[in-house]
């Protein structure tokens, strides 16, 4: 497998959606309903929303035999906005050099904590590099209550 992180690249964006959307409906169908799922991520995005949220965050993007394979970002305040790893990639790693990339931003930025609300599915993932769960919440999107947990991680 030739993997490697790099920058988004303007132009990215529906591709970056296709990553969520198949993140969201193939990966945690397990933890939620077909109607959170839908809420979360539905069939047609508000493309030009999607757009300007994925070039306002600027995540990293993981690329595997040149397809992208995942995508998250951190933000100067060290919240995590986006973690999504593709669902054709699953258990390859992909996550674990999303998460270190964003350990190596976070130092190099000065970030003292990482911070990000996190899905049922990811918390197992999260909880394996040292976040810790600080609040339960339930999002609303769409009018659907999406539960998930506030995650922190006290960096040295």
């Amino acid at each position: 497998m030739n993997a490697t992180i790099r920058p988004f690249c303007i132009g990215e964006e529906a591709a970056l959606y296709r990553v969520h959307h198949g993140a969201v409906h193939r990966v945690a169908s397990r933890d939620y309903t077909p109607e959170q799922l839908s809420a979360w991520a539905p069939p047609e995005p508000d493309h030009e929303a999607w757009t300007i949220k994925m070039r306002t965050l600027r995540p990293f993007v993981a690329e595997v035999d040149g397809l992208i394979a995942g995508y998250a970002d951190v933000q100067a305040s060290g919240y995590i906005v986006h973690f999504f790893v593709s669902a054709d990639f699953p258990r390859q790693g992909v996550g674990r050099m999303l998460m270190d990339r964003i350990h190596e931003q976070a130092t190099h930025l000065g970030i003292a904590e990482l911070v990000s609300d996190v899905s049922r599915t990811a918390q197992p993932f999260f909880a394996a590099f040292g976040f810790e769960v600080v609040e339960h919440r339930f999002a609303v999107r769409r009018g659907v209550t999406i539960p998930n947990a506030l995650m922190r991680k006290a960096l040295a």
